[in-house]
């Protein structure tokens, strides 16, 4: 019925909330780096699903979902850095990752099924 019942959605959100919570402990001169590039990528993931839920083709759906898949690659990439510069620890490093972990498999599943859907059309 909405985006919002979409589990890639939900367990988006939750990694959105828990990058701002993060996030706002970086040093202040990061406001515009990484803290900045950080929100922004994980706003685009959940912007891009609930973008794709709208769509009325599988084919457009599949490739908003796929965009957020870049997206999310990119916080990944992102949260290796924050880790190795040390804007926090490794327990903090390893629950978020581990949510882009369920969130990419999630994404995946929601692509392929987006995908079959086109074939078997």
């Amino acid at each position: 019925k909405s985006f919002t019942d979409l589990y890639t959605w939900q367990e988006g959100h939750k990694l959105v909330l828990m990058i701002y919570k993060i996030t706002e402990k970086f040093p202040q001169k990061e406001l515009f780096g990484l803290i900045s590039q950080m929100r922004r990528c994980v706003i685009s993931f959940t912007s891009n699903i609930a973008e794709g839920f709208s769509r009325n083709s599988y084919k457009e759906k599949s490739q908003f979902y796929s965009i957020a898949l870049g997206s999310l690659t990119e916080i990944q990439n992102q949260l290796l850095v924050a880790r190795d510069i040390g804007f926090m620890t490794k327990e903090e490093f390893d629950k978020i990752a581990e949510q882009t972990i369920i969130v990419n498999k999630i994404t995946n599943g929601l692509i392929k099924k987006s995908k079959s859907i086109i074939h078997d059309s």
